[in-house]
């Protein structure tokens, strides 16, 4: 199973999912990185440029490898790579377990006639009593889960808890027994940071790489709340779920997905960081889920375009495109076209910031929002909600009219009134022209010019006449909702 996402300046493409990424042939994907021990000593000046030994007999105790059971073999595709059996090994490991078989043959097998089978993935156990941390899509829809440690042990496991959003999952070891732990560690990670992984890669185990924080902050995509720390140490398929050290021997980030072109590591992997997993992990632990704080809206990034139009600065800050009914946005006023700038005093740089901090806040919390309305500053106060399950937003269906010119054809637009009323509806568009630059299509709905709403040729005339500025802004609806486009502005 692999991500498959258009670039752009931080989502890369090719990724491919850490946990089961191999399951029933080969196991898991990213790098299962062990910590430093509950109350054990910190090795002080801890050189990288000499051995790591002493650091990985302090974490490798805590490292388990997580065997997966699936009944269903649809859900055995869904976390894996593919199928079990020889055929489904990557050419260039072949040789390899051609030299030793004793590997291969460890590795799980489907079951013969098809009906489900298994797969590996890793983890850590970060609390005496058993609690082990790995990821969502390891143990998502498995039906059994055993957890191995580096001496032979092995344990049988319930999933205590799951969380899609980060991919991170908790499970609990069914013994009574003290085992060996590690911590996630309190300071965030650093750029430039030298940090050690342990896992299971191509289920060969107890597997030690190590490497350097190559950048923080990456969107990959992944989900609404990407903030991953990217890492060169070695990662690949059976690493899943594991965890990223420092060299305090505490966990900085939880391994998910790596970039490569052919499945196996080329440096470049992506770990969940501390400071959210750590939040994560404690709801689930207390709760079995993971509430969130909502504020029902949908944003877009600010553009310089965009920036330019709304006599902003610089480009910074959430544009709202659009709102959820009954959502607390709603209620506090908020409407299409406000640009959130801050939270509590907090910058905002563009989306991704203010949905982690409305998600990592708690429901019922009021939060004074920092806005631009019309090119003026606004504080608007806001009691969050709790995040619904499935928070979709409604979106109208563009519809048909008769072709109208409204001053658009200067942006190389055709458009025509749509049927509900409510806009107008892009019939052609120039593909030389800026709108086409800027994404704009036919089926399009324009909604508003400059901050005027319009339905009709003669409303968009007006709207632009009105229109200050080298740009102009316009708000345009389609089947995946509404976005702000900014163009430039054809006084001619």
């Amino acid at each position: 199973m692999s991500f498959r996402f258009a670039a752009t300046k931080k989502t890369m493409l090719g990724l491919f999912t850490a946990g089961l990424l191999g399951a029933t042939v080969l196991t898991s994907t990213l790098i299962a990185v062990p910590t430093q021990l509950v109350h054990a000593e910190q090795i002080a000046g801890l050189n990288p440029s000499q051995s790591l030994a002493p650091l990985v007999e302090k974490v490798m105790p805590s490292v388990v490898s997580v065997e997966v059971k699936f009944s269903n073999a649809a859900a055995v595709a869904e976390n894996s790579d593919g199928g079990a059996g020889p055929d489904q090994i990557p050419p260039e490991l072949k040789n390899f377990f051609d030299q030793f078989p004793q590997f291969k043959n460890r590795m799980p097998q489907a079951p013969e006639g098809g009906g489900g089978g298994v797969a590996l993935g890793s983890g850590f156990v970060f609390t005496a009593d058993g609690y082990v941390v790995t990821n969502n899509h390891v143990v998502k829809d498995a039906e059994e889960v055993k957890v191995s440690f580096q001496n032979g042990e092995s344990y049988d496991a319930t999933v205590i808890g799951t969380d899609p959003k980060t991919d991170l999952a908790l499970l609990k070891i069914k013994s009574d027994k003290t085992f060996p732990h590690v911590n996630f560690a309190t300071t965030e990670a650093k750029v430039g940071d030298w940090v050690m992984a342990v896992g299971n890669p191509f289920g060969l185990g107890g597997t030690v790489t190590s490497g350097i924080i190559s950048a923080r902050g990456r969107d990959i995509g992944s989900g609404p709340y990407d903030d991953f720390l990217q890492i060169d140490a070695s990662i690949n398929k059976g690493n899943s779920g594991g965890p990223t050290f420092n060299l305090e021997g505490d966990v900085v980030g939880i391994n998910t997905a790596i970039y490569s072109p052919s499945g196996g590591s080329v440096g470049i992997g992506f770990a969940i960081p501390a400071s959210t997993a750590s939040g994560v992990i404690d709801s689930l632990k207390t709760n079995h889920k993971v509430t969130r704080g909502w504020l029902g809206l949908k944003y877009q990034p600010v553009t310089a375009d965009i920036a330019e139009s709304l006599g902003l600065e610089k480009a910074q800050g959430a544009l709202i495109s659009d709102l959820t009914t009954g959502s607390p946005a709603l209620k506090a006023g908020l409407k299409s076209g406000d640009t959130i700038l801050k939270v509590d005093g907090t910058e905002i740089t563009d989306g991704h910031d203010l949905a982690k901090i409305i998600a990592h806040a708690a429901p019922g919390k009021v939060v004074e929002l920092s806005i631009i309305r019309a090119g003026k500053p606004m504080t608007v106060s806001v009691t969050l909600a709790t995040m619904p399950t499935d928070a979709k937003m409604a979106s109208l269906a563009p519809s048909a009219g008769e072709p109208q010119k409204g001053g658009l054809s200067a942006y190389g637009l055709e458009v025509a009134p749509a049927d509900d009323g409510a806009g107008v509806k892009v019939l052609k568009v120039d593909p030389k022209s800026s709108a086409a630059d800027r994404g704009l299509k036919e089926g399009d709905v324009i909604v508003e010019v400059a901050g005027s709403e319009v339905n009709d040729a003669a409303g968009v005339a007006s709207a632009l006449k009105q229109a200050t500025g080298s740009k102009v802004l316009m708000l345009v609806r389609n089947g995946d909702g509404q976005r702000f486009v900014a163009l430039p502005h054809e006084k001619g």
